[in-house]
């Protein structure tokens, strides 16, 4: 008979919003072991599962620390009271979580007195929903409400709420599918899955059932959001919601971003970060609220895993107007698994922009094309060695639905080349690391030459501002003198002089260090390096922070409007480093504000 080995969840933390998932473990009646689901309409030996999700009540009342959601708080801000800051925001574990959590707990109490200064109905849009009853504390008992609604959870019909009375404790019935989300009235409660085996022609069960219990369910970390801080002189900060500002104005936002693959998301790498924040169920609502919320026209990501963009992002992202394009990276060194192979993904709104063409660049192949033609037979094994690392770029070539070129160039199209990449090369292997550069820049010369089209350059090139890589990029060349080309034993980077580009590209972010006085520009001035004109990082754990990330574009057709404002070390709380369950990548958002500049008339 069809019988139940195991339960359990990968976390039992559950976080509002995130999709539980338990792992079953089956015997056939063959006495083989399976984890496939046996439905009603497909059972075996006549037997199927039914599962059952419960949330127990009980009469304590239960609130949760906002730094630590899986503590319960023993402490609450009064000055979140007076300045009518959610109160979920206001809650603390201890004194030393309080004392610690200072320097960016005031950053909300700042930011509600310049709402209230404004508009006093701006908190809602400042802080964003934190719990939808907008009280934040916990109701221990079961409301007229909860009781007499209709629970759709996990199930395609609709059913009447159960209320059970075991061993003294409520257990109010949630959901009747394998899967449940948590939602905000589970905040502050234990929940249960249970799962039976069912005899198929009478209904009932047949043997003891399975259980599992979690812990209490903890509400989603809410980071203080993040603002478009204009760099054109205006004098007020933009809002990320706003469409009617994007739309009307002609601009466009393109979005940079590291999201971690889940195969680095590791506990070993990570030590620092709760087990649940890592989980990939949690970081992947996570980071589709986090760039769903920055609205951006374009979106270019890195690590994407291919089993994580076919099932998750592409289908999500399509739900809020994205087309999708992907390029996977080549297995010819890991030799993964296919499915858990990261790449990168690029993905415009279709309301914004239309796929004119799209290019895929193997740095492989180019490896392969350049040992052939410089290097002797008995070398090219040694030199692929060297030089086979699976980066990919993913060149895209848009046209914009809306125009730029005024009343003098009507129906003038405008295409948009968006190039987004990961090099990801050993730090040893600096010779590399600039040739791959090099060979994406040769590349996008062609293009350019090709046709008369801005180019944006997006990417994490795991190269810090002043090195080599970096200096090929903003500057155009590569000082001869430059210490990362002192090793090169493939002679591929000679003669030096050789490296250079003809593409006039300048980093977006390097504009906050041009900018005059205004709102918001000195505190982001504070974060950036004044020796190199680029943010202090865009990449922090605990054994490395500095800059990897950017978006370059070129000057001669494109100007900066405005950039998504930086994290500083107080925005991430000094206890902890990336990831950490506000931020689900160990790399920050990069996002820019472009306008296209008019083009000569011929």
């Amino acid at each position: 008979m069809l019988s139940v080995l195991r339960v359990h969840l990968p976390s039992d933390i559950p976080i509002v919003g995130c999709e539980l998932t338990p792992y079953v473990l089956l015997r056939r009646p063959d006495k083989s072991v399976t984890t496939d689901d046996v439905s009603e309409s497909a059972p075996i030996d006549g037997h199927f599962l039914r599962y059952k999700w419960y949330r127990i009540q009980s009469d304590r009342k239960v609130t949760v620390c906002s730094v630590h959601p899986s503590e319960q708080a023993t402490l609450q801000c009064l000055g979140c009271v007076k300045a009518k800051i959610p109160v979920a925001k206001s809650y603390h574990c201890s004194p030393k979580c309080f004392s610690d959590a200072w320097q960016h707990h005031r950053v909300l109490h700042d930011r509600a007195a310049s709402a209230v200064n404004e508009n006093g109905n701006e908190e809602e849009e400042l802080f964003g929903r934190f719990n939808s009853t907008g009280s934040g504390v916990i109701n221990a008992g079961l409301s007229g409400s909860a009781s007499s609604t209709n629970l759709t959870n996990g199930s395609a019909t609709l059913y009447p709420a159960t209320v059970t009375q075991r061993s003294g404790e409520t257990w109010f019935e949630v959901g009747r599918s394998k899967t449940y989300t948590p939602t905000a009235d589970d905040i502050g409660h234990v929940l249960k899955f249970e799962c039976v085996v069912v005899d198929a022609e009478t209904k009932s069960v047949v043997g003891p059932g399975s259980t599992l219990l979690t812990s209490r369910v903890i509400p989603a970390p809410s980071p203080s959001p993040r603002r478009l801080i204009p760099v054109n002189g205006a004098d007020t900060m933009g809002h990320l919601d706003s469409d009617v500002r994007i739309s009307s104005s002609g601009t466009f936002t393109v979005l940079s971003y590291n999201i971690l693959s889940d195969v680095y998301a590791t506990s070993e790498s990570y030590s620092y970060c709760p087990s649940w924040a890592l989980s990939w169920p949690y970081r992947r609502q996570n980071l589709l609220r986090e760039i769903v919320g920055y609205r951006a026209d374009i979106v270019c990501l890195q690590e994407v895993q291919n089993d994580h963009f076919e099932e998750f992002f592409a289908p999500e992202l399509d739900k809020h107007g994205y087309q999708a394009l992907y390029k996977r990276k080549t297995n010819e060194v890991s030799n993964a698994n296919i499915h858990t192979i990261d790449g990168c993904a690029t993905f415009f709104r279709r309301d914004r922009f239309s796929h004119v063409k799209k290019y895929e660049v193997e740095f492989n192949k180019a490896a392969q094309s350049l040992t052939e033609a410089i290097l002797p037979s008995a070398q090219k094994k040694n030199a692929l060695n060297r030089l086979v690392k699976d980066n990919v770029a993913l060149i895209v070539v848009l046209e914009a639905r809306f125009n730029n070129q005024g009343a003098d160039n009507p129906g003038k199209r405008q295409l948009l080349c968006v190039a987004n990449t990961h090099v990801n090369i050993h730090q040893d292997l600096k010779d590399v690391k600039i040739w791959q550069v090099h060979t994406l820049l040769k590349g996008l010369e062609k293009i350019a030459a090709s046709a008369d089209i801005p180019m944006l350059v997006c990417g994490d090139f795991d190269s810090a501002p002043g090195s080599a890589p970096h200096a090929l990029l903003a500057m155009g060349k590569v000082d001869p003198l430059h210490p990362d080309l002192a090793i090169d034993p493939l002679t591929i980077l000679r003669p030096q002089t050789k490296l250079n580009h003809q593409l006039p590209l300048v980093s977006a972010y390097s504009s906050f260090a041009r900018m005059g006085v205004g709102l918001g520009m000195e505190q982001q001035r504070r974060r950036m390096d004044s020796s190199t004109n680029e943010p202090l990082f865009t990449h922090c754990t605990r054994d490395f922070i500095g800059t990897l990330d950017y978006i370059f574009y070129t000057a001669d057709s494109l100007t900066v409007e405005s950039l998504l404002e930086l994290l500083d070390e107080d925005s991430l709380r000094k206890d902890t480093a990336l990831p950490s369950p506000e931020w689900s990548s160990d790399h920050i958002a990069l996002l820019a504000e472009f306008r296209c500049k008019p083009r000569p008339r011929r």
